[in-house]
């Protein structure tokens, strides 16, 4: 499986085996071209909708587990006559690391000056089970002028002890007035380390994102149901990720990341 994922060249490649578990429905494993990651928002969604037009999801089933690394994974499902139209990916609550102290470090390994990263936000290390370090920037202009720097990256998350392997940077600089549908972020993903120089949308990572932003107080708690990260677009690439984040009593209590996939090939595959 790791050599077809590096043969394959996406940013992760998904192998659907049979359920191991009597409360899933498929077993599932996920490979970057560099490794297997425990879980991804991403490949989900897109196996979702790869598996609801190959039939194995039946027309208008509700709920999808799939079974992963971590274990059970629900998938919520909307479907608009026989065709899936929308799907949510339940996800853990996050945990947060410390804050890295040195932002100097941070934006040198983003080819960044310092002034690019947000005054008052903190560069941290955020996971729902696969941890990423979550650098806010001040503008657009700046998340697109950010280039990774793995000799300078690969030593900063490795001193975070956190495990993490990839930098998730965005801005929360609002959108102009005539671009639709209007997201709450702008953002990018690198992740050299595992092979993925840039990701194009990061479902694992917008969960965190989701959390992140209501917990520094960028996004309100009444607003946390219905944001959205424009991710991909320097790359040609724009992905719509929509996070959805329970809040009660002032704590976050449920998160989900959702959204569309259309098929851009198919084929076979002779081993």
């Amino acid at each position: 499986m790791q050599a077809i994922a590096q043969e394959m060249n996406f940013s992760e490649t998904t192998f659907v085996l049979p359920a191991e578990r009597a409360d899933t429905d498929v077993r599932m494993r996920i490979f970057t071209p560099g490794n297997e990651l425990p879980m991804a928002g991403h490949p989900t969604i897109g196996s979702t909708f790869a598996l609801a037009r190959a039939g194995v999801i039946a027309e208008g089933r509700d709920r999808f587990v799939f079974g992963l690394n971590v274990g059970p994974v629900p998938v919520a499902l909307t479907w608009c006559g026989p065709d899936l139209s929308f799907a949510w990916m339940t996800q853990p609550i996050p945990t947060f690391a410390d804050p890295v102290d040195d932002r100097g470090a941070v934006a040198a390994a983003l080819s960044l000056p310092p002034t690019a990263l947000a005054a008052t936000l903190p560069a941290q290390v955020v996971s729902a089970g696969v941890p990423f370090l979550f650098v806010a920037l001040a503008t657009r202009a700046d998340v697109d002028a950010a280039v990774a720097v793995p000799g300078l990256l690969t030593p900063l998350l490795k001193a975070t002890g956190s495990g993490a392997h990839g930098v998730f940077l965005f801005s929360a600089e609002p959108a102009p007035a005539d671009e639709s549908p209007r997201p709450t972020v702008y953002s990018r993903m690198f992740a050299p380390e595992l092979g993925v120089i840039e990701d194009p949308a990061t479902g694992i990572a917008s969960g965190p994102l989701g959390c992140y932003l209501i917990r520094h107080k960028i996004v309100a708690p009444d607003a946390a149901g219905a944001m959205l990260s424009l991710q991909g677009v320097k790359m040609g690439r724009p992905s719509h990720v929509h996070i959805s984040i329970g809040v009660e009593h002032g704590r976050i209590s449920s998160v989900r990341v959702g959204g569309e996939s259309v098929l851009a090939g198919e084929g076979l595959l002779y081993i």
